[in-house]
C-alpha cells in the first residue's frame, strides 16, 4: 500500500532560524526528505497544498496553561479528559499543536487528575496547600502520588531539602522549574547546578529585581552554574503580566532560554464576568483576570497567538525569533526538539499556516488540516499532542 505524499507548496517556511522559500514534503504524519523521494522512490506528490505565499512554522507548544473555554484543569476533575479535549480543540485556532496542562496547587487534585493527563503543576497557589520538603523527595510523591505524566515541575529552591528533589526529578527526566518563590540568586544557582532548567513565568510571583541581590532574575546572566547549563524561562506577554520594557531587558538579555507562555486560565475564551481557577472565583474585567474581589492578577487570558504577535511589537525582535520563542525554544527546554518546534525532515508534520502579522490561516497536526480560518474544524480532526 503506497502512503499518501503530501507537499505543501508556494510557502516560506520556517528552518534555521530563517523563512526560506521551500516545499514542505508529509508522508505518514512527518516531514520527509523530498530528495530520496525523487531519487530512491521516483514518485510524485499525490496531493499538493497551494499556501498562497504565507509562511509555515512548527506548531506552537505552550508548556503552561491552566484551562480555557470553560474548562479548569484543577477544578473539573470529575472530566479531565473530556476538559483537556475541549481545550485541546479550541486551541487549534491559535496555532497550538502541543501544550502542557497545568494543575495549581492541590494535593487531592494531583492524585486525582495526574493519571489522567499529563501536567504542569503550578499557578495561584493556596497557602495552606504549600508543602515543606520535610520528607526530601518522598514529600514530592506524597503531594503527586505519581510522576509518570508529569513533564514539568515548579518548585520554591530556598526550601530546604530543595536541592535533592532537583537532582531525583530531573534524574527521572522531569524538567524542574524555580518559580513561586522568595529564592534570591543564590538559591537559584544552587538549583540550576542541582539539575533545575527552567524560571516560571519570569518577573512574576518572584521577587523583584534589586540591584545587590537580583534574585532569580539573575540567573538570565549568572557565570556560577555550569557551563552547559541553558537556563530557560517562560515569559507571559499578554500586555499585562509583563510590561514591554521588561520585555525586552529579557529578550535582550538571554534570547536563547527565551519562551513564551501564555499561563491562561479558564477565563480564556469567555467573556467578562465570575469564573473559577483552582479553589479561587475569579473575575475577568476589561480583558484581565483578577481574584476576586481584589486587583490581583492571577492569569492570562491572551492565547499564545496573540502573546507572539504582541511580544514581536514590544520587543522588535524579528518574525523568525517570535515564531521559535513558541516553538523551537519550548521544545528545546523539554528536550523534544527532534520531534517537535521544527520542520526539519523527520519530525512531526505539525504546523501552522500565518500570513505577514502573524495571524493563524490554518493549524495541521501530522500533516491533516485540523482548523482553517473562518470555517468550522475540519472532519479529520486529531487532538492536540499533550506533553
Amino acid at each position: 500500500m503506497t502512503l499518501k505524499l503530501t507537499q505543501f507548496r508556494n510557502c516560506r517556511l520556517l528552518r534555521n532560524h530563517q523563512l526560506v522559500v521551500d516545499d514542505l514534503w508529509v508522508r505518514a504524519g512527518k516531514v520527509i526528505d523530498p530528495e530520496k523521494v525523487f531519487f530512491d522512490e521516483k514518485q510524485q506528490a499525490h496531493v499538493q497544498v497551494d499556501c498562497g505565499g504565507a509562511i509555515l512554522a512548527p506548531g506552537f507548544i505552550d508548556l503552561q496553561i491552566n484551562g480555557g473555554y470553560g474548562v479548569d484543569f484543577s477544578y473539573d476533575v470529575d472530566s479531565v479528559e473530556a476538559g483537556v479535549r475541549k481545550v485541546a480543540k479550541g486551541l487549534l485556532a491559535h496555532g497550538v499543536t502541543s501544550f502542557c496542562p497545568t494543575l495549581v496547587t492541590s494535593p487531592e487534585t494531583c492524585h486525582t487528575v495526574l493519571p489522567k493527563s499529563q501536567n504542569e503543576p503550578e499557578g495561584a497557589h493556596p497557602p495552606e496547600c504549600i508543602k515543606e520538603f520535610d520528607q526530601g523527595f518522598q514529600t514530592a510523591l506524597d503531594v503527586y502520588g505519581t510522576l509518570e505524566n508529569i513533564s514539568i515541575i515548579t518548585l520554591a529552591p530556598e526550601k530546604e531539602r530543595a536541592s535533592e528533589v532537583i537532582r531525583e526529578l530531573s534524574n527521572r527526566g522531569i524538567t524542574v522549574s524555580v518559580g513561586h518563590s522568595m529564592a534570591n540568586l543564590c538559591d537559584g544557582e544552587v538549583a540550576v547546578q542541582h539539575g533545575a532548567r527552567l524560571i516560571t513565568h519570569l518577573f512574576n510571583a518572584m521577587l523583584p529585581f534589586h540591584h545587590r541581590d537580583p534574585g532569580l532574575v539573575g540567573l538570565l546572566t549568572t557565570d556560577k552554574i555550569p557551563p552547559n547549563a541553558l537556563v530557560y524561562f517562560g515569559i507571559i506577554s499578554d500586555g499585562v503580566h509583563t510590561h514591554p520594557a521588561a520585555l525586552r531587558i529579557a529578550y535582550k538579555t538571554h534570547p536563547e532560554g527565551l519562551i513564551l507562555v501564555t499561563d491562561a486560565i479558564s477565563a480564556m475564551g469567555l467573556n467578562d464576568g465570575r469564573h473559577r481557577i483552582g479553589q479561587f472565583d475569579i473575575e475577568v474585567r476589561a480583558g484581565r483576570a483578577y481574584v476576586a474581589g481584589t486587583d490581583t492578577l492571577c492569569g492570562s487570558i491572551a492565547p499564545m497567538d496573540e502573546c507572539i504577535r504582541f511580544f514581536k511589537k514590544a520587543s522588535n525582535c524579528s518574525i523568525e525569533y517570535a515564531l521559535e520563542a513558541a516553538s523551537l525554544h519550548p521544545a528545546r527546554c523539554l528536550g523534544i526538539e527532534q520531534q517537535k518546534g521544527t520542520l526539519e525532515y523527520g519530525a512531526d508534520a505539525d504546523f501552522v499556516v500565518l500570513d505577514d502579522s502573524l495571524t493563524v490561516l490554518s493549524t495541521w497536526i501530522a500533516g491533516d488540516c485540523v482548523y482553517e480560518s473562518g470555517s468550522s474544524l475540519k472532519s479529520n480532526y486529531r487532538t492536540n499532542d499533550i506533553i
